[in-house]
């Protein structure tokens, strides 16, 4: 099989938001801090991103996602990840 007969439907990571750009956002009455980036690799090439976080009131919280605030700080953020994944993961060394 060769690496173009091999579908890829996503590429994901997950980056964690500098305590200095991280923000606050409100779902249902509850405030939430966001800490966490999950961005994805669309099929076209393009990035695609939600915050994740935790309410500041304390507990777990629902997994609910945030839309991701249209920042200069936060878009480099988002593309250098993208681009620090990507080294990675081309020197991967396979399973096990």
């Amino acid at each position: 099989m060769s690496d173009d007969e091999v579908e890829v439907s996503a590429l994901a990571i997950n980056v964690t938001i500098p305590e200095h750009l991280r923000w606050t956002d409100q779902r249902r009455d509850v405030e939430f801090r966001l800490t966490t980036l999950n961005v994805r690799m669309l099929p076209d090439g393009r990035l695609a991103a939600k915050a994740y976080g935790r309410p500041t009131g304390g507990g777990r919280g629902a997994y609910t996602s945030f839309r991701v605030p249209d920042e200069p700080e936060i878009i480099e953020l988002i593309e250098r990840a993208a681009g620090r994944a990507g080294t990675l993961w081309s020197g991967h060394r396979g399973l096990g």
